[in-house]
């Protein structure tokens, strides 16, 4: 999946950037308090897609 689509997926569903990391931005979802880093690549894949998602708490 390209970053920019997942990273406005995970905007939609009310996340936002905490931070830049050196190689990762960090997202928290305010209404788990989750918080997930984000690689800086162009494509992520999809598995780590669905782990990020579990990670701040979305379906």
């Amino acid at each position: 999946m390209k970053r920019k689509d997942f990273i406005k997926f995970i905007i939609k569903e009310g996340c936002y950037l905490k931070r830049h990391g050196t190689n990762h931005d960090i997202y928290v979802n305010p209404k788990t308090g989750r918080k997930a880093p984000i690689p800086r690549h162009k494509e992520i894949k999809n598995t780590l897609c669905v782990l990020i998602k579990k990670q701040l708490g979305l379906k």
